[in-house]
């Protein structure tokens, strides 16, 4: 048994070294295997950039038509995102991320199907749906185990995942699409979906075994350790709910009606909208944007689009610990989210030289995917618990039209003039509002609360 006490009151040396004890043990158990499973969900999410490369040509697509097939994956995730996260409040994240990583899988595999638009929109809904409420549901979950003070620091993990798997991406897809081409006669496009998909279908099968609801199911804590998260826990909850006063179950319709009053939510949700319309620019086109450059062999391309994401992947890293350390979001995010629309707009600019788009491409990347661990701290540090499932998930599937709106509306503009520079501009301009609307809308007396808690 483990024999770990509480720290007594008064000692706060002993008390800090009993929390980040705990905290270590907790991080270690259960983010290194959500995290894999994020970078999974995300790279079944993005290969389609990487796809495009052989499969609008091998199958007549156009820009316009794959653009919309991409777009289509979000209209299933919208939909359902708001469902699935109630459902794991009310039955558990065990077995909901257990059914959505194995039902996503099975469709991401089944995109080796593919032959003509009507089955490719037809299968990027229905991985849409199956996959909606994963990310949100990973924003819930974290609260259960982690104070809203560790949070940036854990969920830059997460958003390290999308650079992540966008490096996978880069090394794996390329490589795939060039050397299984005509294996067992089929498409290289087709094996990278075989391949990149099933490890979904594995991972959900584990969830069944390494995940627990909640600190209390945990076996690998001991008796004190449990009442000490769940008391962190309860700090939390008591400090949300003294703002609003709701106590309705977080699986209700009232918590749901009551998430849909709350005029936070759509503040929060457009910022979120913002910011994905960037990360997913960054996520879809920036395979074609290097191609566009002049550089033509598939593995080529995939190899130099691991590089931004690469250098995102650290740099989002650091600069949550340090929004962390400092206790600070507002201007974290601001200077994020500015200097992201600026490395953007640079881009219209056309330079001479790869090395530099290279070089805005991976500052863009930092500071665009930077931006999303500091925004997700905001939300649930100010939401109550009796309505934070519905709440996150409502700003997440409100946010994430995104994904409808910018592949559909960035392929229209490819396809009509021949050049991303518009999108760019509206980009830049989105980010540059966003972060006026949490710099407006989270004023600095709510922070300094957040950073009391």
């Amino acid at each position: 048994m483990n024999s770990t006490l509480a720290p007594a009151a008064g000692s706060d040396a002993h008390a800090s070294s009993y929390d980040d004890r705990i905290y270590r043990k907790v991080a270690l158990r259960i983010v290194p295997f959500l995290f894999v499973c994020y970078v999974v969900s995300f790279l079944d999410r993005i290969n389609i950039g990487f796809a495009q490369l052989q499969m609008k040509h091998d199958l007549g697509f156009s820009d316009a038509m794959y653009g919309l097939g991409a777009a289509v994956f979000y209209i299933g995730y919208v939909l359902c995102e708001v469902p699935s996260n109630m459902l794991l409040a009310r039955f558990g994240a065990r077995r909901t991320f257990m059914r959505i990583m194995l039902l996503w899988g099975i469709a991401s595999v089944g995109m080796m199907l593919v032959s003509k638009p009507a089955h490719f929109y037809a299968l990027r809904f229905m991985l849409g749906v199956f996959e909606a409420g994963f990310f949100p549901g990973i924003v819930l979950y974290l609260t259960y185990w982690f104070p809203a003070r560790r949070r940036a620091a854990v969920l830059s993990l997460f958003f390290a995942g999308v650079a992540v798997a966008g490096v996978l991406g880069g090394l794996v897809s390329g490589w795939i699409m060039r050397d299984m081409q005509g294996v067992l006669g089929m498409y290289g496009w087709q094996w990278m979906f075989v391949i990149e998909g099933a490890p979904a279908i594995v991972l959900g099968v584990l969830a069944g075994v390494w995940l627990v609801d909640g600190p209390q199911d945990a076996k690998w804590l001991s008796r004190d350790e449990k009442d000490y998260l769940d008391a962190q826990r309860a700090a939390d909850r008591a400090n949300a709910d003294s703002q609003r006063g709701h106590h309705e179950h977080a699986h209700s319709s009232r918590a749901l009606s009551a998430a849909l009053r709350d005029p936070r939510v759509y503040l929060f949700a457009f910022i979120y909208f913002s910011l994905t319309c960037a990360s997913l620019t960054l996520s879809f086109w920036m395979p074609l944007m290097i191609r566009d450059f002049g550089i033509r062999d598939v593995l080529s391309i995939s190899l130099y689009s691991a590089i931004p994401n690469a250098v995102g992947a650290v740099g989002l890293i650091l600069i949550a610990r340090h929004s962390d350390r400092r206790a600070e979001r507002r201007k974290h995010f601001a200077v994020c989210t500015i200097g992201g629309g600026v490395a953007l707009s640079l881009l219209t600019l056309h330079p001479g030289s790869f090395a530099v788009v290279l070089a805005l491409l991976s500052i863009a990347a930092v500071l665009i995917f930077a931006a999303l661990p500091i925004f997700w701290t905001v939300p649930s540090a100010f939401l109550p618990s009796s309505t934070a499932a519905a709440g996150i998930a409502l700003i997440s599937s409100i946010g994430i039209t995104s994904g409808i709106v910018s592949p559909w509306v960035i392929g229209q503009i490819k396809t009509h003039t021949g050049s991303m520079d518009n999108a760019l501009y509206v980009l830049t301009a989105l980010l540059v509002v966003s972060a006026v609307a949490l710099l407006m809308g989270v004023p600095k007396g709510a922070a300094a609360h957040a950073r009391a808690r």
